[in-house]
């Protein structure tokens, strides 16, 4: 039961960690770039720039926002799952190589469910 209670709080905290630092300013940006209608180059999270090189996600067809809440809440589970599990170990080094050798696998099968999910949608290239 505790472990559950530390994975919620784990979850919460990385979400709105994740939110405030990483998805405010680009909603930020995305904001001033409609209104000064001056076409910059965009800010894209390194998230967002592996989905468009690694499965050619089309950001055109894509609804900008929406793509960054869904990685923000996959990238908030990996890291809780990852730190809940890596918690069971008593080692604080172990702790730390459990929770590197965990997160690498998890950010790749969590990505591909997102690619899957926009391949359903039909918004990636050339498929």
């Amino acid at each position: 039961m505790e472990q559950v209670f530390y994975f919620i709080i784990c979850y919460i905290l990385t979400f709105l960690l994740y939110l405030i630092f990483v998805i405010l300013p680009r909603f930020r940006y995305l904001k001033k770039k409609k209104n000064n209608k001056v076409k910059k180059e965009r800010k894209e999270p390194v998230e967002v720039r592996y989905l468009v090189t690694r499965y050619r996600l089309n950001l055109d067809k894509v609804d900008y926002k929406k793509l960054l809440m869904i990685i923000s809440l996959v990238s908030s589970l990996d890291i809780s799952i990852a730190v809940s599990v890596s918690l069971l170990v008593d080692a604080y080094f172990l702790q730390l190589a459990v929770a590197f050798l965990l997160l690498v696998p998890l950010i790749f099968i969590s990505y591909h469910f997102i690619y899957k999910y926009y391949l359903k949608k039909g918004m990636i290239k050339n498929v």
